[in-house]
């Protein structure tokens, strides 16, 4: 359920002809939930013909033009293209004369806050920043996790409760990011999911070389419980040799990754360098231990002798 109320229809955004520059996966969603809230998608932009897919099944009888064309028709203006793209899109929008005053341009990039749309904004446009905490898949079902997603919110003061009103309708609950805290909290997401799923797809490899049939059930239920244990707890969750000071049994990690999968072992060593930081800090992580297990996992020219046990 959403937490926040529907703002009173005074507060609320008119109903607004929308429009999408950049039809990926994250635009015809934001776009079919802004119809579901009464707002009218009227056109989109898009150059592959996965683009084209995606607004023909999200958005069906929304026409496919130019972005110039998208600007021209829409009160309301999407732009959701990848972050390297959006400075030169906004510049390239505004020294065109695509931008029209009153015009409210909104780009979804977790990396930027408004300041991005300065062009847009010396043009007349009232810019947002909505950025959805949500992974896509290009599919209808994204429509629905909007549900109680998270969007970072920034926006000048006086566009905040129009900012807000969006999101909610959308379904999402609005969090407030300062201009300046836009890249920060923007890595902090990609550490928490991108690296994830980086972190899962490898486990699920090894598992493989391991001669593990279904990687995906065994670390389903056991990755679903560290995940909910590390959301209510945070460090406490902490458990495994490294918080333990196993060194012997981290040495043997090392060693059995450098053979059967080299390319994992720096992330497994920074991962357990930040592991062990943390579970020390905490207290979980005895004083006497992590001498040992820091000097296995700072010893990187050893790593393929550390095996024995013994030695290490």
């Amino acid at each position: 359920m959403n937490a926040h109320p529907l703002p009173e229809p005074q507060d609320r955004p008119a109903r607004l002809t929308v429009g999408v520059v950049g039809a990926g996966r994250v635009g015809p969603a934001l776009a079919a939930s802004l119809r579901l809230a009464g707002h009218r998608p009227v056109a989109a932009s898009g150059v592959s013909d996965a683009s084209v897919r995606r607004a023909a099944a999200l958005l069906p009888e929304v026409p496919i033009v130019p972005p110039a064309e998208v600007l021209a028709r829409a009160e309301l203006v999407l732009l959701t293209v990848p972050d390297d793209a959006l400075p030169d899109l906004v510049s390239g929008l505004a020294e065109t004369g695509a931008v029209r005053p009153g015009q409210l341009l909104v780009h979804t990039s977790g990396r930027y806050g408004t300041s991005v749309l300065d062009p847009a904004l010396r043009a007349g446009a009232l810019p947002l920043a909505l950025h959805p905490v949500m992974t896509f898949t290009g599919t209808p079902v994204d429509v629905q996790r909007l549900a109680g997603c998270s969007f970072g919110v920034t926006a000048p003061e006086e566009l905040r409760m129009a900012a807000e009103a969006l999101v909610i309708e959308m379904g999402g609950e609005p969090e407030w990011i300062a201009e300046e805290a836009r890249p920060l909290y923007h890595a902090a997401l990609a550490i928490g999911s991108n690296h994830l799923v980086t972190l899962v797809a490898q486990a699920m490899d090894l598992l493989r070389a391991a001669g593990v049939g279904t990687p995906d059930r065994m670390l389903g239920p056991l990755l679903g419980a560290a995940l909910d244990n590390a959301l209510r707890s945070g460090d406490a969750a902490l458990t495994g040799p490294v918080a333990r000071g196993d060194a012997g049994t981290v040495a043997a990690h090392v060693a059995e990754l450098h053979r059967h999968a080299p390319q994992a072992v720096p992330g497994y060593l920074a991962m357990a360098r930040s592991t062990a930081d943390r579970a020390l800090a905490a207290g979980l992580l005895k004083p006497e231990l992590a001498e040992d297990l820091l000097g296995v996992l700072s010893d990187v020219s050893d790593v393929p002798d550390l095996g024995g046990g013994a030695g290490a």
